[in-house]
């Protein structure tokens, strides 16, 4: 009778199998269940970054065309961030604070070192790019605006997301846009505003899906109106794409992925590589 081992001599050839081979056969033994509801859950994500990224450009639009004076943007984006920081610290109690040991007095400490580092190199950012064309301008901020979305952190873990390289391609992207802006004032309240919906607003988001579920949803909702009504006044069309950009992203995608699941065909059998599951440090020693 064959045996399934190596130290003794059969007669049998080196890839010979007997009847029993393809009953250790398992199929999608990894394979993960997904359900409708959670996966549109998760999708907001997605759809909040991208109403932000529509956000951040229909403000720089605004403002290059006079529409938006840089005084009512920076009172409209301080008033947002103190309700902001007042709503992180009210959704966990203080919680979240309390653990990394982070005081209030540090956080006002940080932001006026910002806003004062921002404001005096703001004639800088004004002419940093004053030798570049601006057809090379807009072909940037929309290359590090695609890539901020495509490397920012979903909540996947997966190789290709970096926060830290998001960021800093989002900012790069204000910062050109900022260039193309009347006065240094503007460049400072495009930046200033680029940090908060860029690494403030994601914050707030992380917090409140972990916290409150159904607030997230609803915040996720209004964002989307407020980004598709904004949109709606510069073009209709683009609001029109727009919107079913988040229609399908937010709908049309997570069917697709429950649907495709159904046909994944994955097999494990005796076939597989060997693992060793046991603790072999010890030998190491």
């Amino acid at each position: 009778r064959w045996q399934k081992v190596l130290y003794e001599r059969q007669p049998f050839p080196d890839n010979y199998v007997d009847q029993r081979f393809l009953e250790e056969l398992r199929k999608n033994v990894h394979a993960r269940q997904y359900r409708y509801q959670a996966v549109v859950f998760q999708s907001g994500a997605v759809v909040q970054q991208l109403c932000s990224v529509c956000v951040f450009v229909l403000t720089w639009w605004y403002m290059d065309a006079g529409m938006l004076s840089p005084q009512g943007l920076f009172g409209a984006a301080l008033v947002t961030s103190l309700l902001g920081y007042v709503l992180f610290d009210a959704v966990d109690g203080g919680t979240g604070r309390w653990a990394s040991g982070r005081t209030r007095w540090a956080d006002l400490k940080s932001t006026l070192v910002f806003a004062a580092f921002t404001y005096g190199f703001s004639p800088v950012l004004k002419t940093l790019t004053e030798s570049i064309s601006t057809d090379t301008i807009y072909a940037m901020s929309a290359l590090m605006l695609l890539g901020h979305l495509i490397f920012f952190d979903y909540g996947a873990n997966a190789a290709i997301v970096s926060s830290t390289l998001s960021l800093n391609m989002a900012i790069f992207a204000s910062v050109c846009l900022a260039s193309r802006l009347p006065r240094s004032v503007h460049a400072f309240v495009m930046v200033t505003f680029a940090m908060q919906i860029f690494a403030l607003w994601p914050m707030l988001q992380k917090k409140l899906k972990a916290r409150t579920p159904r607030c997230y949803v609803g915040v996720t909702v209004l964002f989307a109106l407020a980004a598709l009504a904004g949109l709606a006044t510069v073009s209709s069309v683009g609001a029109v794409l727009f919107a079913s950009l988040l229609l399908a992203i937010s709908c049309l995608c997570p069917y697709c992925l429950i649907r495709l699941q159904l046909l994944k065909d994955n097999i494990h059998g005796p076939w597989d590589e060997a693992e060793i599951k046991e603790d072999l440090s010890r030998f190491l020693m």
